[in-house]
């Protein structure tokens, strides 16, 4: 396998000196696929020449994951490994940072029993959730990078041998992440002081709402009281300004979970727990999906919108022009972090808490008084195209353009 070396440390020095901007002192928690220990090495040596405190790697084995699917008995699979959780969330509540990297198969569970999956993907996420809501609520610095295994390069390039599978998704996973250039932090701070640029427009204009047309689309989706946008760098509450995904193309804001109506048609398929779902399309009353059909896994995805109450509301509106380079690229990753990243997106889910005004100081009911939604899933789904045009609605009703043909219209 061929994974350039010299790119895959400077992704490392990127996931800590952008991703994170790991602090002197503080403490890391990272998880991995055992595949990617390569890269987990290369970020352990920069954590710790940053002044990392103590830098902890849980990993994950694909084919120990299996064995539950395989042999566990029923009641496994309505298990969860709740004290990792809590031993992680006390770990943040320190201030420790955050770092994941994604790297498994996506498909991995696509021939276990959907019902195993889906209980035990619910396990797992109430089990979460205490962790979950001080990364989504930016307690801390976090972050979320990737490395190139095998079967995932595979699923990408089917018709390349392995090694040429796992050249190409290395490559293109070096070039979103920018670290194919001569000096990628600049490169990123560049690309962050663009986003800005985006996210500072939409904030001044402080728009109610914002209607989609295209496609299978006529959409409008409310944004939530007090909201704004973001995109890039941000500031965790612990003070440190943090690069949450790399790669990321993105500006996102909160909407309002009772304000979401219409029709919507998802414009590339979702990898989600091991299925993919296709062509999706959705219909919103009062806020909430009330219909959701796919040509493939319609089921599996309606049983996961039921996980809870705000399973089947937005906690995420998110803009990507069609023109961004993982579009560009051409290539489905059947990864969210990189698929989202090439189209404008929703998720389906648990809100940012951090976009709103003043959100580092409003709690959990006042954020939900103002449109947050609550979920123990976020799932995002991609509903962007050159096809698409999105405009911005005032309180008074009036309109003006956001974006036309999936690109920005200023």
């Amino acid at each position: 396998m061929t994974i350039d070396p010299v790119k895959l440390d400077k992704l490392a020095q990127v996931a800590i000196k952008v991703g994170l901007q790991l602090a002197e002192g503080q403490d890391l928690i990272m998880t991995a696929p055992m595949t990617a220990a390569p890269l987990v090495r290369r970020i352990t040596e920069h954590a710790y020449k940053a002044g990392a405190g103590l830098v902890t790697t849980i990993y994950s084995d694909e084919e120990a994951t299996l064995a539950r699917y395989k042999h566990a008995n029923s009641a496994s699979f309505d298990k969860a490994a709740g004290w990792l959780y809590s031993g992680m969330a006390e770990a943040f509540k320190n201030n420790a940072a955050r770092l994941a990297i994604a790297g498994d198969n996506p498909m991995m569970l696509a021939g276990q029993d959907p019902d195993k999956v889906t209980r035990a993907m619910r396990a797992n996420s109430a089990a979460y959730k205490p962790a979950l809501q001080l990364i989504t609520g930016f307690d801390i610095n976090w972050n979320i990078v990737s490395y190139p295994s095998a079967a995932w390069a595979k699923l990408v390039f089917p018709d390349d041998s392995e090694e040429e599978a796992v050249t190409k998704l290395a490559d293109a996973i070096f070039k979103a992440s920018r670290v194919d250039q001569d000096d990628p932090i600049a490169a990123w701070a560049e690309h962050n002081a663009n986003l800005k640029k985006r996210w500072t427009w939409l904030n001044g204009k402080s728009f109610a709402s914002l209607k989609y047309t295209g496609p299978g689309t006529d959409l409008t989706v409310g944004l939530a009281d007090g909201h704004r946008w973001k995109g890039g760098a941000s500031e965790a509450k612990n003070g440190i300004t943090c690069n949450p995904n790399i790669p990321t193309e993105e500006v996102f804001t909160t909407p309002h979970k009772l304000r979401v109506e219409g029709y919507v048609a998802g414009t590339k398929p979702l990898s989600h727990n091991g299925a993919l779902i296709e062509d999706m399309q959705a219909r919103f009353e009062g806020g909430r999906l009330v219909e959701f059909k796919a040509s493939k896994n319609q089921d599996l995805f309606n049983k996961v919108l039921d996980t809870d109450e705000g399973g089947r509301r937005l906690g995420e509106v998110a803009l990507v022009p069609h023109s961004s380079p993982i579009s560009a690229s051409g290539i489905l990753f059947f990864n969210t972090l990189y698929d989202e990243n090439a189209s404008c997106h929703i998720a389906q889910g648990q809100c940012y808490s951090d976009c709103f005004v003043g959100g580092k100081d409003l709690s959990q009911a006042q954020i939900s008084a103002q449109g947050g939604n609550t979920s123990n899933i976020h799932i995002d789904w991609m509903i962007g195209s050159d096809k698409i045009d999105i405009d911005g609605v005032h309180a008074d009703g009036s309109t003006e353009p956001v974006m036309r043909g999936g690109e920005w219209a200023n």
